[in-house]
């Protein structure tokens, strides 16, 4: 099997960004975004999705972390895309129900090709630190437009702010590692009756 890994430049008038990422690793993370709360939530997808995640971006920082955040998630959307190539042989869905303290969150990912996302999460506060909660759909959005995914993200629970955040990036990372994880039923097949994705 191929290596199941992507390597993209981004750049725009309002940012410069590197992902690098690896399907099949250990989850190995490293960050130098400038949005320090974004990545302590990168970290989240890497470590429990077992995926190695490199993000390197410059951005306006200096009117607001809006186009930084959203540009990452659409860098790291198009890594995935080209990560899994024709999708062959993955498990296709995934799905995680993961739990912090007082906050319950539940992820459903399908690499379906089609851009779709349903954000239920309605933060406690407004700010979690200096990071704007309103950022995180955008990134989501970003990643959802480019990865070619529909994505169902939803909070159960929760009133911390931190642990909301924590148990939807958690449960996105085990919802990738489960749909981007080799089937050895499917053997190369394609996970659809369309015959592509």
């Amino acid at each position: 099997m191929d290596q199941r890994t992507a390597q993209i430049e981004r750049n725009t008038l309002e940012t410069q960004i590197k992902v690098n990422i690896n399907l099949d690793g250990t989850g190995l993370s490293s960050f130098a975004t400038g949005v320090p709360f974004l990545e302590h939530m990168l970290d989240q997808i890497a470590r429990h999705g077992l995926i190695d995640i490199e993000v390197v971006a410059k951005g306006d920082l200096e009117i607001d972390a809006h186009h930084t955040v959203e540009d990452v998630g659409i860098t790291l959307g198009q890594a995935f895309a080209l990560a899994l190539g024709d999708k062959r042989g993955i498990v296709r869905y995934g799905h995680a129900y993961i739990p912090l303290d007082e906050a319950l969150s539940r992820v459903v990912v399908d690499f379906s090709g089609r851009p779709g996302l349903v954000y239920g999460v309605k933060f406690p506060r407004s700010t979690i630190g200096s990071f704007d909660v309103d950022l995180f759909r955008e990134f989501f959005q970003g990643f959802v437009n480019h990865a070619g995914v529909t994505l169902h993200i939803d909070n159960l629970k929760g009133t911390n702010a931190h642990h909301v955040a924590e148990t939807i990036f958690k449960a996105m990372g085990r919802a990738l590692r489960m749909a981007v994880a080799l089937d050895p039923r499917m053997a190369g097949m394609m996970p659809s009756t369309k015959g592509s994705l």
